[in-house]
């Protein structure tokens, strides 16, 4: 589904992603970690076509499309979704027109009939619940005056009224309590198809208790350096980052 060679993005003229290799294929859940700094969130970004972000080398395919050819609009309505690590507050707009506005504009560039305003809600009904989320914050306007656990129940509840092919989440466990957690990790876990994909980003394994990942890799310096089974996240847990720092200096690590 996802195939990224040797990917360099430069941020004002610094390097920050130095040759990242990564494949995601359909029905696996992968995980992102490492240290701050070390481009976790730019990767998000590129792959999402967030603006202000220079790719200089390499390559993004999506189901065998060059990625890195289209609009942020179009990775949208081919499936892509990021769920950002703060959310940003549109006031006005409530999350029902923002999400009914959003979904028609998908199904028209597929070639769909819109919803009328009964399957909408019926629609919205039936995903609300897998994030819990009540009507009271649902007729509110997006994310604002929302907690930060709210917030991100209302990027999974988007996630799953849009059904994406590939959703990122990019620290999604930033600022969650022990209850949000598994409400979100939970909403993750139920939209899991045999079609879809998810890449998780975070710094902390207590997510992958919830959300078990098929792979997991180490972002370090700007590059991929070490891949491997769920168990590596509770190696990373136990050992912190010093080892890779200390591994990948002397040449052990790719």
């Amino acid at each position: 589904m996802l195939k990224i060679e040797d990917l360099h993005v430069s941020i004002k003229g610094r390097e920050i992603l130095k040759g990242v290799n990564l494949t995601v294929n359909a029905g696996e859940v992968h995980a992102i970690m490492g240290p701050n700094g070390t481009g976790k969130s730019t990767l998000a970004s590129v792959i999402a076509g967030k603006e202000g972000y220079e790719v200089t080398g390499g390559s993004i395919l999506y189901n065998g499309r060059n990625l890195l050819d289209l609009s942020i609009e179009d990775r949208a309505r081919e499936g892509v979704f990021i769920g950002f690590q703060y959310p940003v507050e549109i006031s006005g707009v409530s999350i029902a027109n923002f999400m009914r506005t959003a979904l028609n504009e998908i199904r028209q560039y597929r070639g769909l009939d819109p919803l009328n305003g009964a399957q909408f809600l019926r629609l919205m009904n039936e995903k609300q619940k897998v994030v819990e989320l009540t009507d009271k914050l649902s007729n509110r306007s997006v994310n604002e005056g929302f907690s930060g656990g709210e917030k991100k129940r209302n990027e999974i509840f988007q996630m799953a009224m849009l059904e994406p092919k590939l959703a990122i989440l990019d620290e999604t466990d930033s600022g969650l309590d022990i209850d949000a957690l598994r409400i979100v990790a939970n909403g993750v876990n139920q939209l899991k198809t045999k079609e879809n994909a998810t890449i998780v980003i975070t710094h902390y394994q207590r997510l992958l208790d919830y959300i078990v990942p098929d792979v997991v890799h180490v972002l370090f310096d700007g590059r991929i350096v070490k891949s491997g089974p769920k168990e590596l996240a509770l190696e990373l847990e136990k050992r912190g980052y010093d080892w890779i720092k200390e591994e990948y200096e002397h040449g052990k690590l790719s």
